[in-house]
């Protein structure tokens, strides 16, 4: 008995309540302590990596979203985009208490604490501040050192932040299923609408999916799962009554609302890998510009993602160059049959002269198939169609002729193969296609002809400088490049973008067109100010309007007329435009333009397995690729679908094959001129067209009753073929 008693005065002496209460509290002040030093210990750290990364919604000329590019499916949106009462689900979906807490759920935060060292797994209760923390400043991890971090940094935004931070913060970093980051990425996965027209059962749908984003995705769900995803939409609706924020009238006419099917990402397949490749290339650019960023910080603004970029591509235009595409050159290529049809690439780029907008875009067969855009490609020679380029030089600085004689479209020029360009300190003789003698020649009939010969000379009567000086001004490429007369045939490289901005320019009076595919483009609200596509006058209307003028001859007399002219789809528009074939057949193209639109078409022979560049010979089935053959029938087959039928060219002009010349030809030829058919180029073989065989009812001496570039009155007693094909210039281009 009595060592009975002793031990319970021993314990009794031991746990007496004073001691217990001070051991209580003791250990209080230790846990306050350890406390104060862990919220001065632990900062507010920068928002991890992969919460501020986010995706980049890039979209048509309409609002329709094209691609989302980026590692993640995010984009963030501003709460005042967002209704209020889609705004309140969420908090009635998980915090009811938000707008009157401290940021932290001290019941919540301890159930956790317990559930993590008891093993059970995750816990619920957290506030919006603290599921806000856990996304955006820390992880996912389920350790007892990141949920006492959580607690600290918690208390910490809620100080340094307003309510309606932390409501935008939470609702656009948390994960919703199906890929999506952020509420605007859910809006559009499961309602196919943007956050800003969310409505009330939506949200609600979308706030309750938070707690199990797999397990409540209504297209996956199990039937249990949808009875308790009804359920907590239910919860979140009721909850919004109970607070005031929903009227409950309004409440009993709510229907679930069913998310629709789930969307396959389309990635980057087909021409979209070209439109955001070529986006990003631009506002890289328009931001090194803007905020005097090296190319590096640039690439690195745009890589944070969160860009919403609305593009200039119309979706109708898009998919008649696709088609044109299609039907034109890959239905005609048999790479089993014919192994050089591995190696045709075409590259295209449409673009509205009045605004500069890029409406359509080709840059390949597949972007995950050719990674490298044919469009925005500059290691092709542009060819002849370099030559109008030449003769707005000549007009824009009133050049002359070796003899004095000023360069109109009338001019009459030498046009014999191989003769040698004079007042040149380089010796320089090209040759014409297939070394045909053209005799004296107006300049209208070279650029019909497209006879290298005359525009070599040409080049080396202005002054190669100021040819080359002209061609940057209307946007091409020329840095470093020396004033060499080679160059007149078209040398140097360059793009379809970049020729279909030269060109653009000329249909646009002059004034300067650079090419943009970008809209616009913002970054979390804020919009990035663009760049005008629309410049200053850099040649003046006369000289560009002369050169459209000219042009049209092309068309209607010369290397585009089987495929453009003659083509069953044309409805009446007026045609501008220019022929080109490189040496050995390595490039084709075809620029032209109504008054309402220009593009530019590109074939390029790229060897498939080496990338080098590959001579087109036999491709499609014909001898060579001409620049009147595949390029122009794409151009017409694209252009003649979506082009005014009744728009006109308003030229401030008097030469050229668009207008009745008033005057004689500056010169007399020196014997009468070769026969040569207004309807054809020479072929790779000799001309067939013979000499007319009655000499024509007027003398040189007298005024012409028709314009030098048309055929004497008597016309051939044999009518010449018509094939569309259109010469190569030996060690240049045609």
């Amino acid at each position: 008995m009595a060592s009975g008693g002793s031990e319970k005065s021993v314990i009794r002496r031991l746990f007496t309540w004073k001691k217990i209460l001070g051991a209580f509290l003791g250990f209080c002040l230790l846990g306050i302590g350890a406390f104060i030093v862990l919220y001065m210990m632990v900062q507010v750290p920068e928002g991890n990596a992969l919460a501020q990364k986010q995706s980049n919604t890039i979209r048509y000329s309409n609002g329709d979203v094209l691609v989302r590019d980026g590692e993640v499916n995010r984009e963030n949106v501003d709460l005042a985009k967002i209704p209020k009462k889609v705004q309140l689900t969420f908090v009635a979906a998980e915090n009811k208490s938000f707008y009157q807490d401290s940021g932290i759920d001290l019941k919540g935060t301890a159930r956790g604490l317990l559930n993590t060292l008891s093993g059970k797994g995750k816990q619920g209760g957290s506030t919006i501040t603290q599921q806000y923390v856990k996304n955006y400043y820390l992880t996912q991890d389920q350790t007892v050192t990141r949920k006492l971090r959580e607690l600290v940094i918690s208390l910490k935004v809620d100080r340094e932040k307003s309510k309606d931070e932390i409501l935008a913060g939470y609702i656009n970093t948390s994960y919703y299923g199906r890929t999506a980051y952020g509420i605007q990425a859910a809006a559009q996965a499961y309602y196919r609408v943007d956050a800003d027209e969310l409505s009330v059962e939506q949200g609600a749908y979308l706030a309750a999916l938070l707690q199990a984003p797999s397990q409540y995705d209504w297209n996956v769900a199990s039937k249990t799962s949808k009875k308790l995803v009804t359920q907590r939409w239910n919860y979140v609706l009721d909850n919004m009554v109970e607070e005031g924020w929903l009227d409950a009238s309004e409440r009993a006419d709510m229907k679930f609302p069913v998310p629709k099917e789930p969307k396959p990402e389309a990635g980057l397949k087909g021409q979209k890998g070209y439109f955001v490749k070529l986006a990003k290339q631009q506002l890289v650019k328009q931001l090194m510009a803007n905020d005097d960023l090296t190319e590096d910080e640039a690439e690195a603004q745009y890589e944070k993602g969160g860009w919403t970029i609305t593009l200039n591509i119309d979706k109708k235009k898009q998919a008649q160059l696709e088609k044109a595409v299609k039907t034109q050159l890959t239905e005609n290529l048999d790479p089993d049959e014919r192994a050089v049809d591995k190696n045709i690439q075409a590259g295209a780029a449409s673009v509205d002269p009045k605004t500069g907008k890029i409406v359509a875009l080709y840059g390949g067969e597949d972007y995950t198939k050719h990674y490298y855009s044919n469009a925005n490609r500059t290691d092709y020679q542009p060819a002849s169609t370099f030559k109008p380029v030449i003769l707005a030089a000549a007009l824009e600085e009133g050049a002359e002729t070796q003899d004095g004689d000023k360069i109109t479209a009338d001019t009459v020029y030498d046009g014999t193969s191989k003769r040698p360009v004079e007042g040149s300190d380089i010796a320089f003789a090209p040759e014409n296609e297939d070394d045909e003698d053209y005799g004296d020649v107006t300049v209208q009939t070279a650029m019909n002809k497209s006879i290298n010969s005359v525009f070599a000379q040409m080049g080396v009567d202005v002054g190669m400088d100021k040819v080359l000086a002209t061609a940057e001004k209307l946007g091409m490429d020329t840095g470093g490049m020396k004033a060499l007369p080679a160059y007149t045939l078209g040398t140097m490289g360059a793009s379809p973008i970049q020729m279909a901005g030269v060109y653009a320019t000329l249909d646009n009076h002059g004034k300067k067109v650079t090419p943009t595919i970008i809209k616009s483009a913002e970054r979390n609200g804020a919009p990035v100010e663009m760049s005008d596509a629309i410049g200053d006058q850099v040649i003046s209307r006369e000289t560009a309007d002369a050169v459209t003028s000219v042009l049209t001859g092309v068309v209607d007399d010369g290397t585009a007329r089987r495929a453009v002219r003659n083509n069953p789809l044309r409805d009446g528009q007026e045609v501008a435009g220019k022929t080109g074939t490189s040496d050995d057949n390595l490039s084709a193209w075809f620029t032209g333009y109504t008054p309402d639109l220009v593009t530019s078409v590109g074939l390029f022979g790229e060897d498939f397995k080496t990338k080098k560049q590959a001579k087109m010979y036999g491709a499609g089935g014909e001898d060579r690729v001409n620049g009147g053959g595949f390029p122009a029938q794409i151009w017409a087959a694209y252009m003649f679908g979506v082009t005014s039928t009744d728009a006109e060219f308003d030229l401030d002009t008097d030469q050229g094959a668009a207008v009745e010349p008033s005057f004689t030809p500056s010169q007399t030829p020196s014997r009468t001129p070769t026969e040569e058919p207004t309807s054809q180029e020479p072929t790779t073989q000799a001309p067939t067209t013979k000499a007319p065989t009655q000499t024509p009812t007027q003398t040189p001496t007298q005024t012409p009753t028709q314009t030098p570039t048309q055929t004497p009155t008597q016309t051939p007693t044999t009518k010449p073929p018509i094939d569309g094909t259109d010469p190569v210039d030996p060690g240049g281009e045609q």
